[in-house]
Protein backbone atom coordinates (compact mmCIF):
# COMPACT_ATOMS: atom_id res chain seq x y z
CA UNK A 1 0.00 0.00 0.00
CA UNK A 2 1.07 3.64 -0.68
CA UNK A 3 2.07 5.34 2.06
CA UNK A 4 1.87 9.16 1.22
CA UNK A 5 4.47 11.19 2.95
CA UNK A 6 5.23 9.15 5.73
CA UNK A 7 8.34 11.78 6.87
CA UNK A 8 5.87 14.36 8.00
CA UNK A 9 3.13 12.32 9.42
CA UNK A 10 4.36 12.45 12.67
CA UNK A 11 4.49 16.53 12.33
CA UNK A 12 1.27 17.12 11.10
CA UNK A 13 -0.29 14.85 13.29
CA UNK A 14 0.67 16.96 16.18
CA UNK A 15 2.97 14.08 17.94
CA UNK A 16 5.52 15.35 20.40
CA UNK A 17 6.23 13.24 23.36
CA UNK A 18 9.31 12.85 25.42
CA UNK A 19 11.93 10.10 24.04
CA UNK A 20 11.70 8.35 27.30
CA UNK A 21 8.30 8.60 29.19
CA UNK A 22 8.69 6.58 32.06
CA UNK A 23 11.07 9.67 33.04
CA UNK A 24 9.13 12.65 31.70
CA UNK A 25 6.10 13.97 32.06
CA UNK A 26 5.42 15.24 28.36
CA UNK A 27 4.01 19.09 28.18
CA UNK A 28 0.73 18.96 26.22
CA UNK A 29 0.67 20.16 22.43
CA UNK A 30 -1.60 21.96 20.47
CA UNK A 31 -4.35 19.51 19.08
CA UNK A 32 -4.37 20.81 14.80
CA UNK A 33 -7.45 18.95 13.59
CA UNK A 34 -9.48 19.51 16.44
CA UNK A 35 -11.04 23.02 17.66
CA UNK A 36 -10.55 22.85 21.51
CA UNK A 37 -12.07 25.54 22.99
CA UNK A 38 -12.44 27.39 26.67
CA UNK A 39 -10.17 28.91 29.40
CA UNK A 40 -7.19 27.23 29.83
CA UNK A 41 -7.15 24.22 32.68
CA UNK A 42 -5.95 26.11 35.10
CA UNK A 43 -8.84 28.69 35.23
CA UNK A 44 -11.72 26.18 35.91
CA UNK A 45 -11.49 25.10 39.38
CA UNK A 46 -11.71 26.98 42.03
CA UNK A 47 -9.23 25.73 44.23
CA UNK A 48 -5.55 25.12 42.58
CA UNK A 49 -4.03 23.49 45.35
CA UNK A 50 -6.93 20.63 45.48
CA UNK A 51 -7.98 17.28 43.59
CA UNK A 52 -11.54 17.91 43.98
CA UNK A 53 -12.97 17.40 40.31
CA UNK A 54 -9.65 17.20 38.73
CA UNK A 55 -8.86 13.39 39.33
CA UNK A 56 -7.12 11.60 36.65
CA UNK A 57 -6.98 15.23 34.76
CA UNK A 58 -4.55 15.72 31.79
CA UNK A 59 -0.84 17.29 32.68
CA UNK A 60 -0.83 20.97 32.68
CA UNK A 61 2.49 22.54 33.55
CA UNK A 62 0.51 25.77 34.88
CA UNK A 63 -1.48 23.80 37.72
CA UNK A 64 0.29 24.33 41.07
CA UNK A 65 -0.02 20.64 41.67
CA UNK A 66 -1.33 17.51 40.21
CA UNK A 67 -3.93 14.67 40.23
CA UNK A 68 -3.18 12.37 37.54
CA UNK A 69 -1.71 9.04 37.82
CA UNK A 70 2.02 9.57 38.26
CA UNK A 71 1.85 13.00 40.12
CA UNK A 72 3.26 10.30 42.99
CA UNK A 73 6.26 9.77 41.07
CA UNK A 74 6.71 13.19 40.29
CA UNK A 75 6.28 14.45 43.81
CA UNK A 76 3.97 16.97 42.34
CA UNK A 77 0.30 15.83 43.52
CA UNK A 78 -2.25 17.84 45.53
CA UNK A 79 -2.49 17.38 49.31
CA UNK A 80 -5.37 15.91 49.10
CA UNK A 81 -4.82 13.70 46.23
CA UNK A 82 -5.13 10.54 48.02
CA UNK A 83 -8.51 11.47 49.71
CA UNK A 84 -10.45 12.54 47.31
CA UNK A 85 -9.07 10.42 43.89
CA UNK A 86 -8.32 7.16 46.26
CA UNK A 87 -8.49 4.02 43.50
CA UNK A 88 -9.76 6.28 40.70
CA UNK A 89 -6.47 8.29 40.88
CA UNK A 90 -3.89 5.33 40.84
CA UNK A 91 -1.57 6.76 43.17
CA UNK A 92 0.81 3.58 42.79
CA UNK A 93 2.83 3.57 40.49
CA UNK A 94 2.21 0.05 39.91
CA UNK A 95 -1.10 0.83 38.78
CA UNK A 96 -0.05 2.87 35.85
CA UNK A 97 -0.89 1.08 32.55
CA UNK A 98 2.58 1.07 30.33
CA UNK A 99 3.68 1.52 26.84
CA UNK A 100 3.89 -2.01 26.58
CA UNK A 101 0.54 -3.27 28.15
CA UNK A 102 -1.30 -0.95 25.55
CA UNK A 103 0.43 -2.16 22.88
CA UNK A 104 -0.30 -6.13 24.46
CA UNK A 105 -3.70 -5.23 24.77
CA UNK A 106 -4.41 -3.65 21.22
CA UNK A 107 -2.59 -6.81 19.05
CA UNK A 108 -4.87 -8.44 21.13
CA UNK A 109 -8.08 -6.21 20.47
CA UNK A 110 -6.99 -6.40 16.71
CA UNK A 111 -6.72 -10.39 16.29
CA UNK A 112 -10.40 -10.63 18.02
CA UNK A 113 -12.30 -8.11 15.28
CA UNK A 114 -13.79 -10.99 13.53
CA UNK A 115 -16.47 -8.47 12.50
CA UNK A 116 -14.45 -5.95 10.38
CA UNK A 117 -14.46 -5.68 6.62
CA UNK A 118 -12.87 -8.15 4.78
CA UNK A 119 -10.50 -7.03 1.64
CA UNK A 120 -13.76 -7.81 -0.73
CA UNK A 121 -15.90 -5.76 1.49
CA UNK A 122 -14.41 -2.53 0.49
CA UNK A 123 -13.13 -1.00 -2.68
CA UNK A 124 -11.65 2.84 -1.95
CA UNK A 125 -10.94 5.21 -4.57
CA UNK A 126 -8.18 7.36 -2.58
CA UNK A 127 -7.40 9.77 -6.06
CA UNK A 128 -4.98 12.85 -5.11
CA UNK A 129 -2.49 12.22 -2.43
CA UNK A 130 -1.35 15.83 -1.15
CA UNK A 131 1.00 17.35 1.15
CA UNK A 132 0.01 18.98 4.45
CA UNK A 133 0.14 22.84 3.53
CA UNK A 134 -2.28 22.11 0.36
CA UNK A 135 -5.05 20.81 2.70
CA UNK A 136 -5.44 24.78 4.01
CA UNK A 137 -6.35 25.73 0.56
CA UNK A 138 -10.06 23.98 0.89
CA UNK A 139 -9.48 22.70 -3.10
CA UNK A 140 -11.49 19.48 -3.87
CA UNK A 141 -8.43 17.33 -5.71
CA UNK A 142 -10.89 13.83 -5.90
CA UNK A 143 -13.82 13.83 -8.55
CA UNK A 144 -15.21 10.90 -7.41
CA UNK A 145 -16.63 9.48 -4.12
CA UNK A 146 -14.01 7.93 -1.94
CA UNK A 147 -16.17 4.44 -1.26
CA UNK A 148 -16.49 3.19 -4.55
CA UNK A 149 -18.09 -0.04 -3.27
CA UNK A 150 -19.45 -1.23 0.22
CA UNK A 151 -20.57 -4.47 1.07
CA UNK A 152 -23.76 -3.27 3.22
CA UNK A 153 -24.20 -6.52 4.35
CA UNK A 154 -21.69 -5.82 7.25
CA UNK A 155 -24.24 -3.45 8.61
CA UNK A 156 -26.70 -6.17 9.28
CA UNK A 157 -24.27 -7.55 12.08
CA UNK A 158 -25.71 -6.86 15.56
CA UNK A 159 -23.10 -3.99 16.26
CA UNK A 160 -23.10 -2.14 13.25
CA UNK A 161 -26.88 -2.03 12.92
CA UNK A 162 -26.69 -0.77 17.07
CA UNK A 163 -24.17 1.87 15.89
CA UNK A 164 -26.43 3.11 13.32
CA UNK A 165 -29.20 3.24 15.23
CA UNK A 166 -27.43 5.99 17.49
CA UNK A 167 -26.63 8.18 14.17
CA UNK A 168 -29.71 10.10 13.86
CA UNK A 169 -30.04 10.85 17.30
CA UNK A 170 -27.92 14.18 17.63
CA UNK A 171 -28.12 17.82 16.03
CA UNK A 172 -24.72 18.53 14.46
CA UNK A 173 -24.31 22.32 15.27
CA UNK A 174 -22.71 23.34 18.75
CA UNK A 175 -24.76 25.52 20.36
CA UNK A 176 -28.26 23.04 19.82
CA UNK A 177 -28.84 21.15 23.32
CA UNK A 178 -29.68 17.45 22.70
CA UNK A 179 -32.58 15.87 24.77
CA UNK A 180 -32.32 11.97 24.47
CA UNK A 181 -35.90 10.44 24.21
CA UNK A 182 -36.39 7.23 26.22
CA UNK A 183 -36.21 4.92 22.85
CA UNK A 184 -32.33 6.92 22.19
CA UNK A 185 -31.33 6.38 25.60
CA UNK A 186 -32.36 2.73 25.37
CA UNK A 187 -30.59 3.01 21.61
CA UNK A 188 -27.46 3.73 23.49
CA UNK A 189 -28.29 0.59 26.32
CA UNK A 190 -28.45 -1.63 23.33
CA UNK A 191 -25.43 -0.31 21.64
CA UNK A 192 -23.40 -0.62 24.78
CA UNK A 193 -24.87 -4.37 25.34
CA UNK A 194 -24.24 -5.79 21.74
CA UNK A 195 -20.30 -4.24 21.69
CA UNK A 196 -20.18 -6.43 25.03
CA UNK A 197 -21.19 -9.90 23.76
CA UNK A 198 -18.12 -9.18 21.24
CA UNK A 199 -14.47 -10.48 21.67
CA UNK A 200 -12.92 -7.14 21.44
CA UNK A 201 -15.04 -5.87 24.50
CA UNK A 202 -14.48 -8.81 26.40
CA UNK A 203 -10.68 -8.44 25.43
CA UNK A 204 -10.27 -4.44 26.96
CA UNK A 205 -12.69 -5.64 30.10
CA UNK A 206 -10.82 -8.58 30.72
CA UNK A 207 -7.42 -6.17 30.54
CA UNK A 208 -8.60 -3.16 32.58
CA UNK A 209 -10.03 -5.80 35.49
CA UNK A 210 -7.05 -7.07 35.57
CA UNK A 211 -5.57 -3.87 36.07
CA UNK A 212 -7.79 -3.25 39.03
CA UNK A 213 -9.69 -0.49 36.96
CA UNK A 214 -13.52 -2.17 37.36
CA UNK A 215 -14.06 -4.71 39.87
CA UNK A 216 -17.59 -5.97 37.70
CA UNK A 217 -18.30 -5.75 34.14
CA UNK A 218 -21.26 -3.69 34.93
CA UNK A 219 -19.07 -1.19 36.72
CA UNK A 220 -16.98 -0.43 33.69
CA UNK A 221 -20.50 -0.69 31.06
CA UNK A 222 -21.70 2.39 33.65
CA UNK A 223 -18.39 3.93 33.24
CA UNK A 224 -18.91 3.43 29.41
CA UNK A 225 -21.98 5.10 28.99
CA UNK A 226 -21.56 7.98 30.69
CA UNK A 227 -17.58 9.30 29.58
CA UNK A 228 -18.80 8.79 25.99
CA UNK A 229 -22.88 9.66 26.28
CA UNK A 230 -22.70 11.88 28.82
CA UNK A 231 -23.57 15.64 27.52
CA UNK A 232 -21.81 18.87 28.29
CA UNK A 233 -21.47 22.11 26.64
CA UNK A 234 -19.17 23.17 24.04
CA UNK A 235 -21.74 26.28 23.05
CA UNK A 236 -24.08 28.34 24.95
CA UNK A 237 -26.89 25.92 25.47
CA UNK A 238 -26.51 22.92 28.11
CA UNK A 239 -25.71 19.35 27.07
CA UNK A 240 -24.97 20.30 23.69
CA UNK A 241 -22.31 17.48 23.03
CA UNK A 242 -20.97 14.70 23.51
CA UNK A 243 -17.45 12.50 23.31
CA UNK A 244 -19.60 9.59 21.03
CA UNK A 245 -21.32 12.56 18.88
CA UNK A 246 -18.02 14.41 18.49
CA UNK A 247 -15.64 11.45 17.73
CA UNK A 248 -18.47 9.13 16.16
CA UNK A 249 -20.70 11.68 14.04
CA UNK A 250 -18.52 15.18 14.36
CA UNK A 251 -19.91 18.49 14.89
CA UNK A 252 -20.38 21.61 13.09
CA UNK A 253 -18.98 25.15 15.17
CA UNK A 254 -18.10 28.20 13.70
CA UNK A 255 -18.16 26.81 10.27
CA UNK A 256 -16.05 24.06 10.34
CA UNK A 257 -15.83 20.61 11.17
CA UNK A 258 -14.50 18.86 14.20
CA UNK A 259 -14.51 15.03 15.20
CA UNK A 260 -16.01 13.00 12.90
CA UNK A 261 -13.70 10.38 12.65
CA UNK A 262 -16.04 7.14 11.61
CA UNK A 263 -15.96 5.45 8.53
CA UNK A 264 -19.36 3.88 8.37
CA UNK A 265 -20.61 7.71 8.63
CA UNK A 266 -18.30 9.27 5.87
CA UNK A 267 -19.52 6.18 4.01
CA UNK A 268 -23.37 6.58 4.69
CA UNK A 269 -23.10 10.59 4.65
CA UNK A 270 -21.50 10.48 1.29
CA UNK A 271 -23.49 7.89 -0.29
CA UNK A 272 -26.35 10.52 0.33
CA UNK A 273 -24.09 13.36 -1.15
CA UNK A 274 -23.69 15.39 1.75
CA UNK A 275 -20.25 14.37 2.30
CA UNK A 276 -17.35 15.33 -0.86
CA UNK A 277 -14.21 13.43 -0.45
CA UNK A 278 -11.33 15.83 -1.02
CA UNK A 279 -8.10 14.50 -1.06
CA UNK A 280 -5.62 12.24 1.58
CA UNK A 281 -2.46 13.24 3.17
CA UNK A 282 -1.51 9.44 4.46
CA UNK A 283 -2.52 5.80 4.17
CA UNK A 284 -1.57 3.27 6.37
CA UNK A 285 -1.20 1.20 8.51
CA UNK A 286 -0.87 -2.42 7.08
CA UNK A 287 -2.46 -3.90 3.77
CA UNK A 288 -5.56 -4.96 5.66
CA UNK A 289 -8.26 -3.77 7.31
CA UNK A 290 -8.69 -1.85 9.49
CA UNK A 291 -6.19 0.98 8.37
CA UNK A 292 -6.20 4.56 8.60
CA UNK A 293 -6.56 6.78 6.58
CA UNK A 294 -6.10 10.82 7.35
CA UNK A 295 -7.98 13.18 4.88
CA UNK A 296 -9.55 16.25 3.55
CA UNK A 297 -13.26 16.55 2.76
CA UNK A 298 -16.48 18.40 2.92
CA UNK A 299 -19.86 17.69 5.04
CA UNK A 300 -22.21 19.50 3.51
CA UNK A 301 -20.66 22.67 2.87
CA UNK A 302 -18.48 22.27 5.73
CA UNK A 303 -14.79 21.74 5.68
CA UNK A 304 -12.65 19.39 7.22
CA UNK A 305 -8.86 20.31 7.05
CA UNK A 306 -7.29 17.23 8.19
CA UNK A 307 -9.13 14.39 9.77
CA UNK A 308 -8.75 10.62 10.47
CA UNK A 309 -10.33 7.47 11.10
CA UNK A 310 -9.93 3.90 11.00
CA UNK A 311 -11.25 2.09 7.48
CA UNK A 312 -13.29 -1.34 7.82
CA UNK A 313 -13.25 -1.45 11.31
CA UNK A 314 -15.71 -2.80 13.13
CA UNK A 315 -17.99 -0.11 15.94
CA UNK A 316 -16.46 -2.25 18.61
CA UNK A 317 -12.84 -1.96 17.70
CA UNK A 318 -12.72 1.53 17.41
CA UNK A 319 -14.85 2.10 20.77
CA UNK A 320 -12.71 -0.13 22.55
CA UNK A 321 -9.31 1.70 21.52
CA UNK A 322 -10.69 4.97 22.01
CA UNK A 323 -11.68 3.98 25.33
CA UNK A 324 -8.67 2.32 26.32
CA UNK A 325 -6.28 5.28 25.39
CA UNK A 326 -8.60 7.21 27.31
CA UNK A 327 -8.86 4.92 30.65
CA UNK A 328 -4.80 4.66 30.34
CA UNK A 329 -3.39 8.23 28.67
CA UNK A 330 -6.43 10.44 29.64
CA UNK A 331 -5.48 13.71 27.62
CA UNK A 332 -2.09 12.00 26.18
CA UNK A 333 -0.77 9.91 23.48
CA UNK A 334 -1.62 6.67 23.46
CA UNK A 335 1.28 4.29 21.58
CA UNK A 336 -0.47 0.77 20.11
CA UNK A 337 0.97 -1.73 17.85
CA UNK A 338 -1.85 -3.35 15.30
CA UNK A 339 -0.74 -6.30 13.56
CA UNK A 340 2.78 -5.35 14.23
CA UNK A 341 2.47 -1.86 12.73
CA UNK A 342 2.82 1.20 15.62
CA UNK A 343 0.08 3.34 15.96
CA UNK A 344 -1.11 6.48 18.49
CA UNK A 345 -4.70 7.97 19.72
CA UNK A 346 -4.53 10.92 21.23
CA UNK A 347 -7.55 11.78 23.92
CA UNK A 348 -8.52 14.60 25.70
CA UNK A 349 -10.79 15.10 28.55
CA UNK A 350 -13.97 17.74 29.28
CA UNK A 351 -12.11 19.70 31.91
CA UNK A 352 -15.41 21.75 32.56
CA UNK A 353 -17.73 19.25 34.23
CA UNK A 354 -17.42 16.01 35.90
CA UNK A 355 -19.13 12.83 36.98
CA UNK A 356 -18.98 10.21 39.66
CA UNK A 357 -15.86 11.03 41.76
CA UNK A 358 -13.84 13.44 39.45
CA UNK A 359 -14.23 11.38 36.21
CA UNK A 360 -13.96 13.02 33.13
CA UNK A 361 -15.98 13.03 29.91
CA UNK A 362 -14.20 12.34 26.71
CA UNK A 363 -13.81 15.39 24.75
CA UNK A 364 -12.10 13.87 21.73
CA UNK A 365 -10.05 10.71 20.59
CA UNK A 366 -8.48 10.40 16.95
CA UNK A 367 -5.51 8.56 15.19
CA UNK A 368 -2.43 10.76 15.23
CA UNK A 369 0.22 8.66 13.92
CA UNK A 370 -1.34 6.97 10.46
CA UNK A 371 2.55 4.87 9.72
CA UNK A 372 3.48 1.92 8.23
Amino acid sequence: MKACVPLIVAVLCGLAWAADEDLNEPEPFLELEEEMEGAPASDLYSAPNSCRGRCLEAFDKHHLCHCNARCPKFGNCCEDFESLCGREGFSHTSDVITKGETQSISEKIYRADTNKAQEEDIVLNRQKCISPSEARDQVDRCPEPLFTYVNEKLFSKPTYAAFINLLDNYQRAVGRGEHFTAQQLAEQDTFLSEVMKTAVMKELYGFLHQQNRYSTEQEFVNDLKNMWFGLYSRGKEDGDSGGFEHVFLGEVKKGKVSGFHNWIHFYMQEKEGLVDYYSHICDGPGDSYPRVLALQFSWDGYYKEMGSAFIGSSPEFEFALYSLCFIARPGKVCQLSLGGHPLAIQTYTWDKSTYGNGKKHIATAYVVSPTQ
